[in-house]
């Protein structure tokens, strides 16, 4: 999860592949003896290695960085000449290895900018989601955004991007792809698709301001009861919103109880958490910070619950960070039955910093607890119902995500049921 912290940068959990904030602030520190050496890398690859290991060493959870001398690091990175930002990029990354923390991580800037767009929950493009085939290489469209640019020009699930702009797709990078895909609004983009079974035929697309929707919700009647299913896949800036629509649609169809299903989903924005765990609790406490320093930051419930209706909440190995904050605090306070597998494990917390160059930095900055004061690091959270899925079943549900919420999951008709006998 991520949210502002005092220096303008910005705090999450998320796993490696989760999503950084919308906005980040560069946060330069003022540490003593810093500013001669500033001045004379101005402008040098030197800088940016150096603007890195400041904010690590004012701000890693672990004041001993993991039992490596950080003094004698920065002696070691500002020795070294570099010709260019990927000698200087190649630096850091072995730098921050020392540490032996997974997320505290470099981002070049094309890896920066696409996961800024992520969590800040909009992006500009033309409202494809592409995969790449790992055997074949092939690029590969997963899903379409309604109303896109994409989806109003006939691109399916399934078509195949050949060509854009006059660029081959087949050897190019992910980043690289995505840096052609993406664009200011406005401003026209040629795809070659392939499609089975037709030919290959030209689409000339306008990009345009995209929301990324995290919150899909529906009504489904079991029995005589009616439960309001909704589904996140990300906490964004955007996700708090799309919730409470969801809820508030939910209520005037006058539902019994509700479904939250967290199955992977990998984490995202502070703010965005804690807002919407306040949706579903009027009391209690939400998560507990704790810093290098031993300062606790805590959050609470503020009596602005959308509902009292009975809640089961669906995870499973992938729900993470966020999504163990939000399982957490309504398990630890009694708000819902909690079904599926057990969680990821994530109990630390991100601070993310963009750097001069347009890069990002991501550096672990805090421990959380539940509300229970229980730290879930490494082991995650069990649930209340556990019902593991069989690796047949768990691919039937990867190859076709359609099934989620249907009675071809199983996890899902085990909350159902429960439900039904509230």
């Amino acid at each position: 999860m991520l949210q502002s912290s005092q220096q303008g940068s910005l705090r999450f959990f998320a796993l490696l592949s989760g999503a950084i904030a919308a906005t980040a602030s560069l946060a330069l520190f003022n540490i003593t003896g810093c500013c001669l050496v500033r001045a004379e890398l101005q402008n040098s690859p030197k800088a940016l290695v150096d603007e890195v290991w400041q904010i690590v060493n004012h701000d890693y959870v672990d004041g001993t960085f993991n039992h490596v001398d950080w003094q004698a690091t920065r002696q070691s990175l500002l020795s070294k000449n570099y010709t260019s930002r990927e000698q200087a990029y190649t630096a850091i990354q072995e730098a921050l290895k020392r540490l032996g923390d997974p997320y505290t991580r470099f981002m070049n800037p094309e890896e920066y900018q696409t996961l800024t767009d992520e969590t800040a929950g909009e992006t500009s493009g033309v409202g494809i989601m592409i995969d790449k085939k790992e055997d074949t290489g092939q690029i590969i469209v997963e899903n379409v955004l309604e109303k896109s640019p994409a989806f109003k020009a006939g691109i399916k699930i399934g078509d195949e991007i050949l060509v854009i702009d006059g660029k081959s797709t087949q050897g190019l990078r992910w980043e690289d792809i995505s840096k052609l895909l993406h664009g200011q609004v406005g401003t026209p983009i040629n795809l070659l698709i392939g499609r089975p079974l037709h030919r290959n035929f030209q689409l000339k697309l306008t990009r345009a301001n995209l929301e990324l929707p995290t919150v899909n919700y529906t009504l489904k009647s079991s029995g005589s009861k009616r439960i309001g299913y909704i589904r996140l896949t990300e906490f964004s800036a955007t996700s708090p919103n799309e919730m409470r629509r969801a809820i508030q649609a939910l209520n005037a169809q006058h539902v019994d109880g509700y479904l939250l299903d967290l199955r992977d989903d990998p984490g995202g924005l502070v703010d965005s958490s804690v807002a919407i765990a306040r949706m579903w609790l009027n009391d209690g406490v939400i998560v507990r910070e704790v810093d290098r320093m031993g300062n606790t930051e805590v959050s609470k419930a503020d009596q602005t619950a959308l509902t009292q209706q009975p809640l089961v909440v669906l995870v499973d190995g992938n729900s993470a960070s966020a999504s163990e904050i939000l399982t957490a605090a309504l398990k630890d306070n009694n708000r819902a039955v909690v079904v599926g597998s057990q969680t990821f494990g994530k109990a630390i917390v991100q601070s993310v910093h963009s750097l001069s160059d347009g890069s990002g930095l991501a550096v672990t900055v805090e421990h959380y607890f539940t509300p229970k004061g229980t730290d879930i690091g490494h082991k995650g959270i069990t649930p209340d119902v556990r019902i593991d899925l069989t690796q047949t079943q768990q691919q039937q549900l990867e190859a076709n995500p359609t099934l989620f919420g249907t009675q071809s999951d199983p996890q899902c008709t085990r909350a159902i049921a429960i439900l039904e006998n509230v």
